[in-house]
């Protein structure tokens, strides 16, 4: 096999082990505290900034277009449908410019 694979591989089975341990250590609980629910609640937020953040700030006019459409129509519709959004805009304009 080519190291792509093991590479592959070896992630799939960190990821897997990261996510099983936290359900079972928070599976241990019978209640889980307010605020770490919170925290919890706030980690995808938190993933998706890390991954555009870096993007935006490197970026021209089309990551920063994609980002003003995507934060209008996500507040209006909901993450997904300004994630589309600014997809679709960054693509667009990167095909243009």
């Amino acid at each position: 096999m080519s190291d792509n694979v093991w590479i592959i591989l070896a992630a799939a089975v960190v990821t897997y082990l990261t996510r099983a341990g936290g359900f079972w250590v928070l599976s241990r609980f019978e209640r889980i505290h307010p605020r770490v629910e919170a925290g919890l609640n706030a980690v995808p937020a938190a993933v998706l900034t890390t991954l555009v953040a870096p993007q935006m700030a490197a970026g021209g006019i089309p990551e920063w277009a994609a980002f003003a459409a995507a934060a209008t129509i996500g507040t209006r519709f909901g993450m997904v449908a300004g994630f589309m959004t600014g997809w679709a805009v960054v693509i667009a304009l990167r095909a243009m410019v």
